[in-house]
């Protein structure tokens, strides 16, 4: 496994020549004590660490800094990459049985889109370094719209040599197509989430400039920076030796935009699920708040992959789960700023101890985890499901949600500006939820009950503070005739003069109308409503200069809803 210790300059030299010729080499050092892996963590990628031993990935941006620190590492061999066996054809690709190469990956995600147009769509996150393309399946029963449903994610390779996840997730994404009317667990799936995958998130890391993995396949994006050690986290500023990259620029505005409530983030060189924090940022509240749910799902996932997989099989620390930052501390990871700056929950799931899972073991990397990935997406149709509303008006409000004495450390959530809905997973029992909202009276409900696995539904009602100016002259859109079934004319507050944004949105959250109208005060706007089923719905105002909005209800009649 290891070449030799090392402090003198021929191996520095030779670590240094592996890390030019293969952009990366790794080495293994004893462990040094919290205050020096603070340290390291944030000036290189620790991989893992184990039996009181540090391994460390260096790249052409870190080796300098490491060698000047006379660390007193070992070289370890590079893992043999002769299982990476690439596919002579994208139907052999499709037997799950060895990788695409670039461009075979392309064709079957556009195929997917293409083959199951009622089921899936297909975007594009970004674009990496080197022009290859981020991609993303949307896979729901209604692709095309953009429904008030939970959003999940699940996202593989953003280290471009762990190879195992990409697979997997094209496997994945397959079956819930091509099972969606034959499994009604698969149907229950689609039918009542949106779900997002992305197989590969460092395109450039697993082909550099080419179109088959190889050897020189790397951790790193082309820049040679690590992915999962790039993004904004609540403590560490990005520095001139840790510019933020564009795919992690690409990936945090995609992330923002869908706002996923669940998500995992698929890697390897170990076997077991990680959940947040990854770094100790309070010393108070070590935890997250909802840390008995985080242990409780990552426990799940990991004890039925122990039914059907083999013994011995992710059992790594305590069984196959591990608090991150017990395990080892890193900043910068994609799982603590989607849990702390995006409101969502994200585990890390470490595949297999081979960061190149070896084609001829694909498939048993399938038969072990694919229950475990359906079941992870599921913790999502749980919890508090919930629908926040003006009290008086009806129109949805975006409010925090929360909980006092319980949530720390940015764990609470919020509704949605657009639907009012929100979601809120928590471990069984008891919980009082408190809701605020600008220019409304904070609302608390208490005891409110969370069973495990089932879902509980909660309509609130919010009621507005209003003062003496307002009750005289309220600043409202005055609608009419309302109901209509044709059009409405819209008498809207001088504030919004200028260009308006016209968003109308069904009960249900579902956006039906989006455009622009000059307003000029004084003079009522026509809202066209003939394209519209009958029902109830929230029309938003916003002027695209201010951005200043105001919010009213419309009722369409003479049509089914």
């Amino acid at each position: 496994m290891t070449i030799s210790w090392s402090q003198d300059t021929n191996k520095d030299n030779q670590l240094h020549n592996l890390v030019i010729e293969y952009r990366q080499a790794e080495v293994t050092i004893p462990y040094p004590g919290s205050v020096v892996m603070d340290i390291l963590t944030k000036n290189v990628s620790i991989t893992s660490v184990k039996d009181k031993k540090v391994i460390i990935n260096l790249s052409p941006r870190t080796i300098d800094w490491f060698i000047a620190g006379n660390f007193n590492y070992l070289i370890l061999d590079r893992e043999d990459n002769k299982g990476i066996v690439s596919a002579k054809s994208i139907i052999q690709v499709m037997d799950w049985q060895s990788y695409p190469t670039y461009s075979q990956y392309d064709s079957i995600m556009r195929n997917f889109a293409s083959a199951y147009p009622s089921l899936c769509h297909l975007d594009t996150i970004g674009k990496s370094i080197n022009g290859k393309y981020v991609l993303a399946l949307k896979i729901s029963d209604n692709p095309s719209l953009n429904e008030d449903e939970p959003k999940v994610f699940y996202s593989s390779t953003i280290h471009g040599d762990e190879t195992g996840g990409f697979v997997l997730m094209l496997h994945f994404a397959d079956y819930l197509l091509k099972n969606y009317n034959l499994d009604t667990r698969v149907k229950n799936l689609v039918d009542n989430l949106e779900i997002w995958i992305n197989p590969l998130a460092n395109p450039d890391g697993t082909y550099g400039t080419g179109n088959a993995i190889s050897s020189s396949s790397t951790r790193y994006n082309a820049n040679g920076y690590d992915l999962n050690r790039n993004f904004p986290d609540p403590v560490t500023p990005y520095t001139s030796s840790n510019i933020e990259q564009k795919e992690t620029i690409d990936m945090v505005r995609f992330m923002r935009k869908h706002r996923f409530v669940i998500s995992a983030n698929f890697h390897a060189g170990d076997e077991v699920v990680n959940y947040p924090w990854d770094y100790f940022y309070n010393k108070k509240s070590k935890y997250h708040a909802d840390n008995t749910w985080f242990k409780s799902i990552s426990r799940a996932f990991a004890d039925t992959v122990h039914v059907y997989g083999p013994a011995g099989y992710m059992t790594e620390l305590d069984n196959g789960i591990t608090f991150g930052a017990d395990w080892y501390s890193i900043t910068g990871g994609r799982q603590d700023i989607i849990t702390w700056n995006l409101q969502g929950r994200e585990v890390t799931i470490e595949l297999d101890v081979n960061k190149e899972t070896p084609a001829a073991q694909l498939t048993l990397l399938w038969q072990y985890n694919w229950r475990s990935l359906m079941g992870y997406l599921e913790n999502a149709l749980f919890g508090i499901h919930g629908l926040v509303k003006d009290a008086h008006t009806s129109v949805p409000v975006p409010a925090k949600v929360f909980i006092s004495g319980h949530d720390v450390d940015s764990s609470q959530v919020y509704s949605d500006t657009l639907s009012g809905s929100f979601i809120r997973m928590l471990a069984p029992g008891a919980w009082n939820l408190t809701f605020s909202a600008k220019g409304y009276h904070d609302t608390t409900i208490n005891n409110v009950q969370v069973v495990a696995r089932q879902r509980t539904d909660l309509a609130v009602e919010m009621r507005s503070i209003t003062s003496s100016i307002d009750s005289v002259d309220p600043e409202i859109p005055l609608l009419f005739p309302n109901p209509a079934s044709s059009f409405i004319m819209a008498k809207l507050p001088e504030k919004l003069s200028g260009k308006v944004n016209i968003k109308i949105i069904s009960q249900s959250g579902m956006k039906v109308a989006d455009y622009f109208k000059d307003f000029l005060s004084g003079y009522p706007l026509e809202i066209d409503l003939r394209g519209l089923a009958g029902g109830e719905y929230t029309i938003i105002f916003k002027n695209t200069a201010s951005g200043i909005l105001y919010r009213g209800r419309i009722v369409v009649i003479g049509r089914s809803f």
